[in-house]
């Protein structure tokens, strides 16, 4: 069962490596950071700190990127898994995971348990035909009982990320569930600019690169996005045995992470 989760003791993920959402982070820290941390502030102002957040917005803005970073910052038990591996084929076993995943969590506590693409279990309910959308919804309402059922002043905070906010049940995000949503939009120019210098940060570059170039142009980039085309454009160097970067480089990094994009292939291949 356990084989879906992925487990890190405290991830090397850390706030420096994240380009701007300054506003994301600040958030993040006050909801699961300062919980997990300094859980006497809380008890001093006389609220309770929230069970969990949830992270949403386009793929590849640094969602995933945040909740390691937040782990790595507490020290915290990181346990990821992504909402389709919830579903298994065999009835019954998708409850029974999300059981497991909580009570690793507590054995391992203080952790983190991210759940990516929490859409896949969490969508809205409706009269449920046939047996996959029943177990479907089994599995949504064992997070739910797993939810209601550890303290917000506890060592356990969940963290839940998707891309479709509007399809999810409410049922799952009403308060004393998750108490907190943080919104992902796509990198501004200033935050842009940013990414680029922490990926390139490390790259030796011809005297003709010039990234202000793909900071400012038209196209839509997401993080990861920025991450691929200086990826890509490293390779491109090291393919002809350059030791520099250049600026023709990242021009057709860029076509072919533009072109994949548009392809659908997945960001993920570069993270």
């Amino acid at each position: 069962m356990v084989s879906v989760m992925k487990v890190e003791k405290a991830p090397l993920e850390s706030y420096a490596d994240i380009g701007g959402l300054d506003a994301q982070i600040q958030e993040i820290k006050e909801a699961v950071e300062l919980p997990l941390t300094h859980p006497e502030l809380y008890e001093d102002i006389g609220i309770k700190p929230p069970k969990g957040v949830i992270l949403y917005g386009e793929p590849g803005t640094g969602k995933t990127l945040l909740a390691k970073a937040v782990a790595n910052s507490t020290s915290a038990t990181f346990l990821r898994v992504v909402g389709s591996e919830l579903i298994q084929k065999y009835l019954g076993d998708g409850p029974k995971l999300v059981r497991e995943l909580f009570r690793v969590a507590d054995d391992l506590s203080p952790s983190i348990v991210f759940i990516d693409e929490i859409d896949a279990v969490g969508t809205k309910r409706y009269d449920a035909h046939s047996g996959g959308e029943r177990e479907i919804q089994r599995t949504m309402l064992e997070l739910l009982n797993q939810l209601d059922g550890f303290d917000s002043r506890g060592d356990v905070k969940v963290i839940l990320a998707t891309n479709k906010i509007e399809s999810l049940d409410p049922a799952l995000l009403r308060p004393g569930r998750i108490d907190r949503k943080i919104e992902f939009p796509l990198p501004d120019i200033k935050t842009r600019r940013r990414i680029f210098q922490i990926h390139t940060s490390r790259m030796t570059l011809a005297d003709d690169v010039n990234l202000e170039e793909f900071v400012m142009t038209k196209d839509e980039f997401s993080g990861a996005d920025i991450k691929a085309i200086c990826t890509e454009a490293g390779l491109l160097a090291l393919r002809e045995r350059r030791m520099k970067v250049t600026h023709v480089d990242f021009k057709k990094a860029k076509e072919k992470v533009m072109f994949k994009k548009k392809e659908g292939v997945p960001e993920g291949l570069y993270m």
